[in-house]
């Protein structure tokens, strides 16, 4: 097998990190019935998630026992798009309230409705598509929903649906647990109904007296333009270029929604929305020009089945459009904008409006929480219009709930199940009033028991023995005086990779937390001078770090933690702050101290403090700490401050300054690795070239030099230091190598979707453009497809052809200097264009892993091999602690490895503080 040697990165990236579990697959064979073997093997394996929770210290108390664990029953997937962002909300889900006093049990929905019972460790997969195609081999499949149904009355005390759109919030699976009484989380059935159809719910909100945004609703095969005209002349719109939002009906996550001009363009973009399958009712609304748009997580604190709905402070939603004119998009909040971590939305909670605006807007949630008969929680978006709404039809009765002295106060969207990713609205908004995100999902699941006489019983139970628990971790840390070790997780930085490296650091901070022995700080990394203008001088005196309060680390980019922290200590807007935080906690407190399972509020209101780089890396040597490094490229992987770290003899985590040097320079990786050939590693031939000379040169002369140095027809070209697919391109002619060089000049943010010769999605680029950038042949890889069009069923397959025998795979490595462990590896399957984009992997939802590598593409040996070569290549560039290689495999058919057991996130983590710590010693 021959390993061609792509690049090392020494950090996770994987906002999840999936865990190093694997299990053999096989091709998805025709759903059968099950037989009475194969039913014993499928209840064997759902004995063993059960039995490998207990492991966990999770197992069920015995009979008679003071108090015992609630059995929550999780269940995600589900017939939609959002069938991804429903997997990242489960994994969250689970990452924070799981413990030895709640018993969780994972289950599985997938596209064609099939229920199954899966592990844990299938939650931490990228996106469903990971498994699909090998459920059958892996979880238990129930031969119907009722018997789905059953199995969750008999084996969980409540359940937790984390089903985003179709079957989760539009009634669908609320109806299936009714019918088996079923206690669960959230909304009844009929009530989701009629809240979850975006039109139904503004006839609602007009009828009920609530301003409304003028809308027209289109029936798929029932378009009459002509219709549609009249309604657009109706509110006075150009019926040419008046412009509307045109969204599916019954939809989330802003999939499906776009923008439109005109009545034609309008009707045109609602035939995609019924064509793509998305919705077969499309709404088309004015677009709310000078709007601004909110969200805001209401929580029902009530007694019983007596609504007591306490809206939390609501976020401000603040769009960006690029900063280029060369590049024409809508400000919407789309997909990509909400998934993606990139600078082109920021959020502000409490919002930046009148405080007679933020009232009117958690008035009017409360109303359509307790109108709409909502329960436990939910999301309700809407829009803020700054001007006067005479422009609103709704407008003409002055007495409409929304007309404020500001401008007026408009709600569009109700969300059933709110999204639960770690740095989703629920969290931000939860943390700000004194919620972890352990302790909201808690107080939410809490509520949620307590509407259900059934439920009495073992909630009690639940809480005896959590407070029985707590108040053992309390005698056991107070009366021996032991001290929590301290550790910093440090991210940021300034480069390209920082909103991937934001990521990764909240994920580390988040899952280290969970230790009882840990006092873990968030830490941000910052230029001195901000971001707005780029520093090229790496020495320490030109960065600032942060650490941070909760609530901070919770956003979306760097820029907008660190713009965070000097709001935080603005002195107008701490006290706004400050009086609307204490307002709602206030409210929370005083219905909250009426349940006897109240815990009471984990997060206190701090601020932000400012160090330079020396004086943290000084005051983390005085606290003993060990360091986390969560920053990608820069000084985070160049070794400077590693160098830091190690003069001052503070432990940290990853390869050392040297090991960092060389993996951070690719060039010096290929050199440093070209004498294994022998043993199958290969270095892909690279050509470097300044940024300067594709400005200044003849790009066709320099085409064809690439071309004959490097023995190739098309061009992979990238930063030389930078990573996260920022700037990975496939150029197959002097033209695409013009549009290229055109983008560096110009400092395009990014390359817009199909620029190039060949069809692409959109390319991020690294700002400030690289001072120099590698070119290397093109490696063609074979096309994996998960397919679901199936002969007999909507189930997913693989279909892999095998032509070129090649596959780009990423490898983690674990341990010692000198004794890295490969994990198994995953084959990164990009589902469009030539290159892995950024939203495959990085976006909610998307991007496909297959871990380990299915046995249909990679045989047992050739498994063997690459994991070998592997580990070879990370001990002769000296990595310890955890890093990644990705590389091209060559592969043949067979067998693959399995490899137990499981290592759940909280644990990786936790091992690579042990590891640094062991170095250190």
């Amino acid at each position: 097998m021959l390993l061609s040697f792509a690049q090392p990165r020494l950090l996770p990236r994987l906002p999840s990190p999936a865990t190093a579990t694997a299990t053999t697959a096989r091709p998805r064979a025709p759903r059968r019935a099950l037989s009475s073997a194969a039913k014993t093997a499928a209840a064997g394996r759902l004995r063993a998630v059960v039995s490998e929770r207990a492991v966990e210290g999770m197992a069920p108390a015995a009979a008679g026992q003071e108090g015992r664990p609630l059995r929550v029953g999780l269940v995600c997937g589900g017939p939609s798009a959002e069938r991804g962002i429903s997997l990242n909300s489960a994994r969250s889900v689970l990452d924070h309230i799981q413990g030895e006093d709640l018993l969780v049990s994972c289950y599985y929905i997938d596209c064609g409705m099939n229920a199954f019972a899966i592990s844990p460790a299938q939650l931490y997969s990228n996106t469903p598509s990971d498994f699909d195609f090998k459920l059958e081999s892996l979880a238990q499949e129930f031969s119907t929903l009722s018997e789905f149904a059953e199995h969750l009355a008999a084996n969980v005390d409540i359940v937790f649906p984390v089903i985003h759109g179709k079957f989760g919030e539009d009634g669908g699976i609320q109806e299936l647990l009714e019918k088996a009484n079923v206690p669960f989380v959230g909304t009844p059935s009929n009530e989701c109904l009629r809240a979850f159809d975006k039109h139904n719910a503004s006839l609602e909100l007009d009828a009920q007296g609530f301003l409304t945004v003028p809308n027209f609703l289109v029936e798929k095969d029932k378009l009459a333009t002509s219709e549609l005209e009249e309604w657009f002349r109706s509110i006075n719109l150009n019926k040419e270029n008046g412009k509307v939002i045109v969204k599916p009906t019954r939809a989330g996550s802003s999939i499906g929604v776009v923008v439109a001009y005109g009545a034609n363009e309008a009707a045109e973009k609602a035939e995609g929305i019924f064509s793509e399958g998305i919705d077969n009712k499309v709404i088309i609304e004015v677009f709310l020009e000078g709007g601004c748009e909110f969200t805001a997580i209401v929580l029902d604190v009530g007694t019983a089945n007596n609504s007591e709905p306490i809206v939390l402070l609501p976020t401000e939603v603040e769009l960006q459009s690029s900063i280029s004119s060369d590049i024409q998009e809508d400000t919407i909040f789309n997909y990509r904008r909400k998934y993606l971590p990139t600078q082109q939305v920021a959020y502000h909670t409490p919002p930046r409006f009148p405080a007679e605006v933020i009232d009117c807007i958690r008035k009017g949630v409360s109303l359509l929480f307790r109108h709409f008969g909502l329960r436990d929680f939910a999301r309700i978006d809407g829009w803020f219009l700054p001007s006067p709404a005479t422009s609103l039809p709704s407008s003409e009765n002055g007495v409409k709930f929304g007309n404020t002295e500001y401008g007026a106060v408009l709600f569009t969207d109700i969300n059933l199940i709110s999204g639960m990713e770690q740095t989703s609205f629920l969290f931000q908004q939860a943390s700000k009033v004194g919620f972890s995100h352990s302790r909201i999902l808690r107080t939410i699941v809490q509520h949620a028991c307590s509407r259900f006489p059934s439920l009495v019983t073992s909630n009690n139970a639940w809480t005896a023995l959590s407070r029985k628990m707590q108040s053992a971790k309390q005698a056991l840390i107070i009366p021996n005086g032991t001290c929590k070790q301290k550790a910093f997780v440090i991210f940021g930085g300034d480069t390209s990779e920082r909103q991937v490296s934001l990521m990764s650091g909240t994920n580390v901070w988040l899952n280290l937390q969970g230790f009882d022995d840990l006092d873990v700080t968030p830490c941000l990394l910052a230029p001195s001078n901000g971001y707005s203008s780029h520093n090229e001088d790496f020495s320490e005196s030109s960065r600032d770090v942060w650490t941070l309060p909760y609530s901070l680390v919770l956003r979306h980019t760097t820029e907008e933690v660190h713009a965070a922290c000097f709001e935080a200590i603005e002195p107008e807007r701490v006290e706004i702050t400050s009086r609307l935080r204490n307002q709602v906690m206030k409210e929370l407190e005083r219905a909250l101290s009426k349940q006897d399972w109240f815990a009471g509020f984990d997060i206190t209101d701090e601020q932000p403090i400012k160090y330079s780089l020396q004086q943290w890396i000084d005051y983390v040597k005085e606290a003993k700490a060990v360091v986390f490094i969560a920053v990608h490229g820069g000084i985070g992987e160049d070794g400077t401050i590693q160098s830091l770290l190690e003069s001052a003899g503070v432990p940290y985590t990853g390869p050392g300054p040297i090991a960092s040097r060389t993996c951070m320079d690719k060039v010096a990786t290929s050199l440093a690795v070209d004498h294994l050939a022998s043993y199958g590693i290969h270095t892909i031939p690279k050509d470097v070239r300044a940024r300067e000379e594709l400005l200044k040169s003849s790009l066709v002369d320099i085409w064809n030099d690439l071309k004959a140095k490097l023995q190739t027809e098309t061009v992979c070209v990238k930063p030389a230091r930078d990573g996260c697919s920022t700037g990975v391109a496939r150029l197959r002619c002097p033209e695409d190598l013009e549009v290229y060089a055109n983008a560096l000049r110009g400092t395009l943010p990014r390359l817009p979707a199909n620029c190039l010769s060949k069809a692409h999605g959109v390319i991020e680029m690294p700002v400030p453009p690289p001072e120099s950038l590698i070119f290397e042949p093109f490696i063609e890889t074979d096309e994996i497809i998960i397919s679901n069009k199936s002969w007999n069923d909507s189930t997913r397959h693989l279909v892999w052809k095998g032509e070129n025998e090649w596959l780009e795979v990423t490898v983690g490595v674990v341990g010692k200097r000198g004794e890295m462990h490969s994990l198994n590896p995953s084959i990164t399957v990009k589902e469009s264009g030539d290159i892995l984009s950024l939203e495959e992997k990085f976006q909610g939802g998307t991007g496909i892993n297959l871990t380990p590598p299915p046995a249909t593409i990679m045989s047992e040996d050739a498994l063997q091999k690459c994991k070998s070569c592997i580990e070879m290549t990370a001990n002769t560039l000296g990595l310890e602690g955890f890093s990644r290689i990705d590389a091209f495999v060559n592969v043949h058919s067979g067998e693959a490895l399995t490899e137990e057991p499981p290592i759940y996130p909280h644990k990786f983590f936790r091992t690579l503080l042990d590891l640094a710590f062991a170095r250190a010693g």
